[in-house]
């Protein structure tokens, strides 16, 4: 399978008996192939097919399409589907009940007539920028062929599932940049919403307070239509142009350590969004160094899927992957005096940030400073690959972190040109400005491809 185009240009397409039947065919014997081993931990062929065969059916009776209707859409396998234990990426969850119903994100997709075509792999627990799994295999990024290189995380399966065209979209989560760092290095579009506009229950926790309930596909339109499906509603998006858009570069972490690559294809995007009227406006954010410091002892992750986490870290850690367990035993030693004391002085962190963003449209930075890294040195074991592993995992995780510490909203775009390998450009904002960012994306997003 080629990747699949967008949502318009298929609805443009699949007007002919049995197009929609004819495309789930396609997509699922491409589920077959080498390069997509590991990319699913269970696969849905006969509902998929079903849904596509009554996409096909509502068309010849005339009737209007649904927004997703007969499409193929990959579910992370975080979120309950009903009849299925939902493992998380996970092999400790074995042997635990079955949903009882659909989560609401897989309802929603549903109603909207998505042929789902199956679960996805993941991190384990949503636990890493990475994308490795030591239970299942870890996918590889589909942009290198020559070198076998991390997909990125924890949403790893849902990117590679639509940068391989098995999906036109892959529903994933955002706990840290769990869409947008697998986006960025599979050559996606990543949007995570903010936190409250998408419903989170029936997806397995990571980390409550920062959990986001969100998808990537190839466009920044397709997102958007995945989006107003999950919430419920799609956002009021009015059309802009950049002429006179202020972005906020801040001189403060994002753009250190950049490696080659990333830094040529960002500045290349800073001048086609300046030529093209923003106005980029470079300074210091020290905020952002501040994160780290707040968020300890633990950090909310580590602490909140310590509380998830412990009946089985205290019983079977053996069963748990080694770097999972390593960061989820940080949360243990934390009091709950010193959470409280985290989420106190995050809510004053987040006012400051609001307040130094007044008079910005979005903030700008490279979504990860490197592209995705080859995976043989990170599977090594002991501690040299343990140091490797987090090295990279920290790098991947810095820049996209602070938007969920900020309960933001943020679009990762691809900005690579042919031949390179994938590198994101992130535009994020504060929390409930989703729609004045997604208009900005959809401004931005033809300048850079």
């Amino acid at each position: 399978m080629n990747p699949l185009p967008s949502l318009a240009t298929l609805r443009t397409q699949l007007h002919t008996p049995g197009a929609h039947e004819a495309l789930l065919t396609r997509v699922q014997a491409g589920m077959g192939v080498d390069r997509a081993a590991h990319v699913f931990t269970a696969r849905f062929d006969s509902e998929a097919l079903a849904a596509a065969r009554a996409a096909d059916a509502r068309r010849a009776r005339g009737q209007a399409a649904l927004p997703l209707d007969g499409l193929p859409v990959s579910i992370k396998d975080l979120y309950d589907v009903a009849g299925r234990t939902t493992m998380a990426g996970s092999v400790l969850r074995q042997g635990q009940p079955a949903a009882t119903a659909d989560a609401p994100a897989v309802a929603r997709l549903r109603a909207a007539g998505a042929a789902i075509t199956g679960l996805t792999n993941m991190s384990e627990f949503a636990f890493s920028g990475v994308g490795i799994n030591p239970h299942h295999g870890t996918p590889r990024n589909p942009c290198d062929t020559a070198v076998a290189r991390v997909p990125g995380g924890s949403s790893s399966g849902a990117a590679v599932s639509v940068a391989l065209g098995l999906a036109v979209a892959g529903l994933g989560s955002d706990t840290g940049g769990s869409i947008r760092i697998p986006a960025a290095l599979c050559g996606l579009v990543g949007f995570k919403n903010t936190q409250a506009r998408t419903p989170l229950a029936g997806a397995f926790p990571l980390a409550t307070t920062l959990d986001t309930v969100c998808s990537m596909s190839r466009t920044v339109a397709d997102c958007l239509v995945v989006d107003g499906v999950l919430a419920g509603a799609p956002l009021p998006v009015q059309p802009r142009t950049l002429q006179g858009a202020r972005l906020l570069l801040p001189r403060t972490l994002v753009l250190d350590a950049l490696d080659t690559t990333v830094a040529r294809a960002f500045e290349r995007a800073l001048q086609r969004l300046s030529a093209a009227g923003a106005v980029i406006v470079e300074q210091p954010l020290p905020e952002l160094a501040e994160v780290a410091q707040i968020n300890a002892p633990g950090g909310l992750s580590a602490i909140e899927a310590w509380a998830t986490h412990q009946g089985d870290m205290r019983t079977q850690r053996e069963r748990f992957d080694h770097r999972v367990a390593l960061r989820v035993a940080l949360g243990e030693p934390v009091s709950a005096a010193d959470y409280i004391t985290i989420l106190r002085r995050r809510a004053g962190w987040i006012s400051r940030m609001e307040a130094r963003l007044v008079g910005f449209d979005a903030l700008v930075c490279p979504t990860a400073p490197i592209v995705a890294p080859e995976t043989a040195p990170l599977l090594v074991s002991g501690r040299e690959g343990d140091d490797a592993f987090f090295k990279a995992n920290g790098l991947l995780l810095r820049n996209t972190f602070p938007i969920n510490f900020l309960d933001g909203c943020a679009f990762t775009l691809p900005c690579h040109e042919a031949g390179e390998l994938p590198v994101g450009l992130m535009l994020s904002a504060p929390g409930g400005h989703d729609a004045a960012l997604a208009a900005l994306a959809l401004a931005a997003e033809p300048l850079l491809r």
